[in-house]
């Protein structure tokens, strides 16, 4: 096989990946506080020898969209959206994660959790409790959560360490290996949710590109094909 057709599968390898992070960004486009994947192509220099070098591509990095969505209002005491920069810190069975969904809502004991019952936590780490039966409940921009006027707890706003090492755990949880640290410039909006920051309409622009550009590579290889066996029944029939 030449050098021509390995690029190519390569490149359709590549496609496919950002195919499959198309539709996935559709399929999240009414998604709480998700936020849209991309593919990044990554080149491999090697050297030949005979001092030439092949230059091969893969699509090996995910690039994620930090775009701020939409804050759409909903009236929610316990919905809450951030306006800036930061992440709400959860609980899951794998250890503390970061999201930017706060659809969140209060479970039997009181603590206030995801929607998918993940604990919700200070900035500290610790659970947040919300009393019942004290009053209205009141949370403040700097997420200081008061029942009746008084102060009871305080949903974390933090921020990864290392911004480009978070890793993606499903459709809004994020990993951060190097810890948090409180973040300064956030604002929590109590009765609002953010949006996916995904253009459903650009995604599906995108889908029709990347399918073009497949199928002109297939078509670059069904041709390559019948070059070569074309190629090879001359060479028999000699």
């Amino acid at each position: 096989m030449d050098n021509a057709v390995y690029a190519t599968l390569g490149r359709q390898t590549g496609l496919m990946a950002q195919m499959r992070m198309v539709a996935n960004n559709i399929a999240n486009a009414n998604t709480t506080g998700y936020r849209g994947e991309s593919v990044g192509f990554v080149e491999y220099i090697r050297t030949t020898g005979s001092g030439a070098s092949l230059s091969m591509a893969t699509a090996r990095v995910k690039l994620t969209d930090w775009t701020q969505g939409s804050l759409s209002p909903t009236g929610g005491d316990l919905d809450l959206a951030i306006e800036g920069e930061g992440f709400f810190l959860v609980q899951t069975p794998q250890g503390p994660r970061l999201t930017r969904s706060g659809h969140f809502t209060a479970n039997e004991n009181g603590d206030l959790v995801t929607s998918e019952g993940h604990a919700v936590l200070d900035a500290g780490g610790a659970p947040v409790f919300v009393p019942q039966g004290q009053g209205p409940v009141g949370i403040a921009p700097d997420g200081t959560i008061s029942a009746g006027g008084e102060p009871v707890g305080q949903v974390g706003i933090v921020l990864p360490r290392e911004p480009d090492g978070l890793v993606r755990e499903g459709g809004t949880l994020f990993r951060a290996d190097e810890g948090t640290d409180p973040a300064l410039n956030g604002r929590v909006l109590q009765g609002f949710l953010e949006e996916s920051n995904v253009n459903p309409v650009l995604e599906v622009s995108r889908m029709i590109e990347v399918q073009r550009a497949y199928e002109m590579g297939q078509g670059f290889l069904d041709r390559e094909d019948e070059r070569i066996r074309k190629t090879i029944q001359a060479l028999q029939t000699r």
